[in-house]
């Protein structure tokens, strides 16, 4: 039987869906906890350097990802939605304190969803415009969010 997949709702969102062998409690643990999240987050040859996660709507983050030169890029952003074990939402509009970025890019819905014994995990990056979603679609989106995926689901298999 074939599985499920999920679609785009329009032309400025991009989606990945697996279904995952894992619980989802342990998916979500390893996108909360910083001390995870810096173990799988970045396909290489790029990796996380720091995470620092406050988890809660109105909540900030910065991810910073370091390229193989060495170049640091912070990625700052803001919880919108959490519903613990099952939704993250999150977006690069607003960095701490509500302050509205230099340039939102998009906003991610992350949902975990209890299917056969195993994990239904969606990624849907929703983007401003149909120009940025397609910028993302180019700079690898589905290959880098899937390598990142694969880590992600490696990772919570041994927790």
């Amino acid at each position: 039987m074939p599985l499920p997949t999920a679609t785009p709702s329009d032309d400025r969102e991009l989606v990945l869906t697996r279904l995952i062998d894992v619980p989802r409690h342990k998916l979500f643990r390893c996108w909360t906890e910083p001390e995870l999240i810096v173990q799988w987050f970045t396909p290489p040859p790029w990796k996380t350097v720091r995470a620092q996660l406050d988890v809660r709507p109105g909540g900030s983050s910065c991810i910073t990802m370091q390229g193989p030169d060495g170049t640091e890029v912070p990625n700052r952003g803001l919880y919108l939605d959490v519903v613990p074990d099952e939704r993250l939402v999150f977006t690069d509009a607003y960095t701490s304190a509500w302050q509205p970025s230099a340039k939102p890019f998009f906003t991610c819905v992350l949902t975990f969803e209890d299917e056969d014994g195993k994990t239904r995990y969606t990624a849907r990056a929703k983007h401003w415009t149909a120009e940025d979603c397609a910028a993302h679609d180019n700079m690898g989106f589905h290959e880098g969010w899937g390598v990142a995926t694969d880590q992600l689901a490696a990772l919570a298999a041994t927790l």
